[in-house]
């Protein structure tokens, strides 16, 4: 796993725009990490490997409704193991107003050695983690679950709103409800 003081990789993949504004439809896209870097003083990497696992989708909501992507600075980037079509249903289902990348055959993961050996029958799956990526490339942090459906307590999305307070981003810490509708 990436580790606190590694450069993080670069990736391009295919991904779901964040929230369509207005009547406008959400649209495929291709994320390219480096353009939110440049663009933003911290990057916050979501990892789940697979659409609808209720614990991540409890993150991703916490996130959503903590606001992450209504900071200045701040980028959020959920990544998935389904495809593209299995990451619109997931965006609209609930509402993600940031980007979901369908890591569909783990490179990003793999690139940032977050890939699980197994998880339910399949190999190569992204693991459950939080990453934040600094302006200068930095992982500031780095967490990982040993399984996606733990209900870790506290979960790395809420740990991860202390290091992007170091890096100066005035974000809530998420408040994750494992019990939602999930």
């Amino acid at each position: 796993m990436v580790t606190v003081g590694d450069t993080a990789p670069d990736f391009a993949a295919p991904a779901v725009g964040g929230a369509p504004e207005g009547d406008a439809e959400r649209t495929a896209t291709e994320l390219a990490l480096f353009r939110l870097v440049e663009a933003h003083d911290a990057v916050a990497l979501c990892l789940a490997p697979a659409t609808f696992v209720p614990p991540c989708t409890a993150a991703l909501a916490a996130v959503r409704d903590a606001g992450w992507h209504d900071r200045d600075g701040l980028a959020v980037v959920a990544l998935t193991g389904d495809s593209l079509y299995a990451a619109f249903a997931y965006a609209d289902r609930f509402g993600l107003p940031f980007p979901v990348v369908a890591d569909f055959h783990g490179g990003v993961a793999e690139s940032y050695d977050l890939l699980a050996d197994s998880w339910e029958g399949h190999s190569g799956i992204l693991r459950r983690a939080t990453v934040v990526i600094d302006g200068d490339w930095t992982v500031r942090f780095a967490e990982a679950t040993d399984d996606p459906l733990d209900r870790a307590d506290p979960a790395p999305v809420r740990r991860a709103a202390e290091t992007l307070r170091e890096i100066g981003i005035d974000v809530d810490r998420p408040r994750v409800n494992y019990d939602g509708p999930w």
